[in-house]
């Protein structure tokens, strides 16, 4: 499985937002670029295609910028990343169908199908606010150095 960097920059973005939710603030596009180190442009891009999908709310203005439109446990990775990837479940092509449609079908149900299955209920099971609960794991065990 390959996703694009405008996946993985709206799946950070995203964790950002989910950090923030309880304050109820908007956070604007170079807030987030600038914590991120992404492109204001690009991330434009991605939030557009986030708006249009629902999971984000946008407010014009002086105060304005983007919050989640959903608390973070109800808004799961596979939301996000259908949003903005084109072909991250696309059904695998077929190889030989032509000469051993047999060994295509076989193929194609007990591998290809099997593990888009697995695939789609992982990202369906995790949700924002489990990866901003990781992140901040991760951030309190930063601070740590641990000496043998």
């Amino acid at each position: 499985m390959r996703i694009s960097s405008k996946g993985r920059y709206g799946l950070a973005a995203s964790i950002v937002l989910a950090q923030n939710y309880a304050s109820g603030a908007y956070l604007t596009v170079v807030n987030l670029s600038e914590r991120l180190g992404i492109s204001k442009i690009y991330l434009e891009q991605v939030f557009s295609l986030l708006k249009k999908a629902e999971i984000v709310h946008s407010v014009k203005g002086a105060q304005g910028g983007y919050r989640l439109a959903r608390p973070p446990q109800d808004i799961s990775v596979k939301e996000v990343l259908t949003a903005l990837e084109q072909s991250l479940f696309e059904k695998t092509e077929k190889s030989v169908e032509t000469k051993a449609p047999e060994i295509e079908n076989a193929m194609q149900d007990a591998v290809f199908s099997e593990i888009d299955k697995v695939v789609l209920q992982t990202l369906s099971g995790i949700s924002l606010y489990s990866l901003m609960s990781k992140a901040e794991e991760y951030h309190e065990n930063d601070g740590y150095m641990f000496y043998i």
